[in-house]
């Protein structure tokens, strides 16, 4: 889990992290899905959301996917799990298709287990790299 499979994309995962309003810390979920395997790409990430929403003290059955498909601020295949009673943040991700695959870039508060979360994550098939905000 420490070992970073691309610098490139663990230093832009690192400044998404960089000082806000809230603590963040993040996962690289390293994929070989491809462009044509975007069903499987979106259930990884409903997968990892629901792993984070464990994590974060949420019941994953009380959060949704928001695709921001109505928003002129969110870019394709971006997206936040909120939960639905009050929305609140859980996660946000990015599924970028790097190299002919995808990564999935998710970010969530760092008060959730990270290492719970990449572990879990890990156990469902895929390389992860954990990315840890400066908080």
């Amino acid at each position: 889990m420490t070992e970073v499979l691309d610098e490139e994309l663990y230093r832009r995962t690192k400044r998404l992290l960089e000082p806000g309003e809230v603590d963040l810390n993040g996962a690289i979920v390293h994929t070989e899905f491809d462009g044509d395997d975007e069903i499987d790409m979106m259930q990884a990430t409903i997968d990892a959301g629901e792993i984070i929403a464990e994590h974060s003290g949420h019941d994953p059955k009380d959060t949704y996917v928001y695709s921001g498909n109505d928003d002129s601020d969110f870019s394709s295949n971006q997206h936040q799990g909120l939960t639905l009673d009050d929305e609140e943040f859980v996660w946000e991700c990015q599924q970028l298709l790097r190299e002919g695959s995808f990564d999935i870039v998710i970010y969530y508060e760092a008060s959730a287990d990270h290492e719970a979360i990449l572990e879990d994550i890990e156990e469902l098939g895929f390389d992860v790299t954990g990315v840890e905000g400066d908080h």
